[in-house]
């Protein structure tokens, strides 16, 4: 699995909800990452987001060993990159989370109905 502190501008998940909604979506995968959504990868000069909380709007899974949770900031799911807000949730043993971006892409989410709030703590 991809370390999760790799350079990424974003949001880390506030650490007492993480506990919350661990219990809520259970992770499928023996890997647990729920760790942070990402604004933008590997760009060392990114400017610190400016949006401090979101919400979880949906799950995907591919039933192979991705589980992730999209998140909408400011209303929306889209990044400026074209992929989508999201919080890789569980792996597989062999899995990487940067594949949660293909999941979303070539399988879509499901709603997650009523949306959850989330704060969302700055990170550069």
């Amino acid at each position: 699995m991809a370390d999760p502190t790799h350079f990424y501008t974003g949001w880390l998940l506030d650490p007492a909800e993480r506990e919350a909604l661990l219990a809520r979506f259970p992770p499928r995968y023996p890997v647990v990452v729920a760790h942070h959504v990402t604004l933008k990868f590997g760009d060392r000069a990114a400017e610190e987001p400016q949006a401090t909380a979101g919400a979880i709007v949906g799950e995907a899974d591919d039933g192979a060993g991705v589980q992730a949770l999209v998140v909408a900031v400011d209303g929306a799911v889209a990044r400026p990159d074209g992929g989508t807000f999201h919080v890789t949730w569980s792996l597989a043993e062999g899995r990487e989370a940067r594949e949660s971006n293909d999941v979303i892409a070539a399988r879509g989410w499901r709603p997650v109905t009523p949306p959850v709030p989330l704060r969302l703590p700055p990170k550069t």
